[in-house]
């Protein structure tokens, strides 16, 4: 089994329930992620104080990260937290999921967090407050950190840093890492397209984006984007919600369908994708069993509140990874 190190943002979601009303007042596109100030996230908080919330160590790479621990991978993950409670639960939360942590600790600003509202219909939109998470700059990052990982894995939200980005991916290939990233939100695709093009083509082996994130960087539907992506690295996932997932390599482009599930909170459904195929390729996987495992973990994530499956989904999806990795077994041998 190949190791997977993530680098991200560290931040504890607050998932809340919330109406499009809500959001039109807010002034949040939905769907989007939204970098606001710490008296802002207060405001938010406050505004919705009456409303039931859950609150769960997140983060696009670190959901990732969490997923490839629980099928039972194995996994670390760079990250910056504050001097404070909430850092310690982060700390805390990714410890009880077998995630080896490399975090390090901002002594001037408090840990972040990612307000998570859900419409009814299942669809977040993310109002982010970075804190610590943003003060991780490229001098946090050293060779030593890659040393013994065969992937690397990070989300697009880093790509404001470019310093950060660029060398955590360097330094990430000269120890011989394949590098994934997953495209994060469309509008950050939007106001990053030039760079995070010249990265793909640089550095990337994998590339994972929804729908709106693939039109953002190709201006083109979800078959001809997933071709266009792939020209620019190894392997290009493309995710259709409801209707499945594209992946291509090379000559080969596959559409795999969507499991069925009642979307509650599509809150994680990409990360996990991303986690599950990152898992099955470290064992070994071929490429369509790869999106599989990723389908079925983005399938259960959206049925329930955030990104915790129960001990019994996990038990569920590592229970098909045995059957695929028996069948793979048995070929091997004919």
């Amino acid at each position: 089994m190949k190791k997977v190190l993530g680098l991200g943002n560290a931040l504890t979601d607050v998932l809340l329930q919330v109406s499009e009303d809500d959001l039109r007042e807010l002034g949040l596109p939905k769907g989007s992620m939204n970098l606001i100030t710490m008296e802002q996230a207060e405001c938010i908080q406050m505004r919705f104080a009456s409303v039931r919330k859950r609150m769960v160590a997140g983060g696009s790479a670190s959901n990732t990260i969490n997923t490839i621990a629980a099928l039972g991978g194995k996994a670390a993950f760079i990250g910056k937290i504050g001097n404070d409670e909430v850092g310690d639960f982060y700390r805390d939360d990714m410890l009880k999921n077998n995630v080896k942590t490399m975090l390090l600790t901002s002594q001037s600003d408090m840990s972040g967090c990612s307000i998570v509202l859900i419409t009814p219909d299942g669809e977040r939109t993310f109002a982010t407050y970075l804190g610590a998470a943003a003060d991780m700059q490229a001098d946090d990052i050293s060779k030593e950190a890659f040393v013994g990982y065969d992937i690397f894995h990070i989300e697009g939200y880093l790509v404001q840093n470019h310093e950060l980005i660029e060398k955590a991916i360097r330094l990430a290939k000269e120890q011989g890492c394949l590098v994934s990233i997953d495209m994060a939100s469309y509008n950050v695709v939007t106001d990053n397209r030039d760079f995070l093009r010249d990265l793909i083509k640089r550095y990337v082996d994998i590339v994972f984006a929804n729908e709106d994130e693939s039109y953002a960087y190709t201006h083109l539907n979800p078959e001809e984007s997933v071709e266009s992506i792939a020209k620019e690295c190894d392997i290009a996932v493309v995710k259709v919600g409801k209707r499945g997932s594209y992946v291509r390599r090379g000559d080969k482009q596959y559409h795999i369908g969507a499991i069925t599930s009642s979307c509650t909170d599509s809150t994680g459904a990409g990360d996990l994708y991303a986690g599950g195929f990152l898992y099955a390729l470290a064992d070994g996987f071929d490429i369509r069993r790869c999106c599989e495992i990723g389908t079925i973990a983005a399938g259960r994530v959206v049925e329930i509140i955030g990104t915790k499956l129960p001990e019994e989904t996990w038990d569920e999806i590592r229970r098909i990874c045995a059957l695929y990795r028996g069948f793979m077994m048995r070929l091997n041998e004919n």
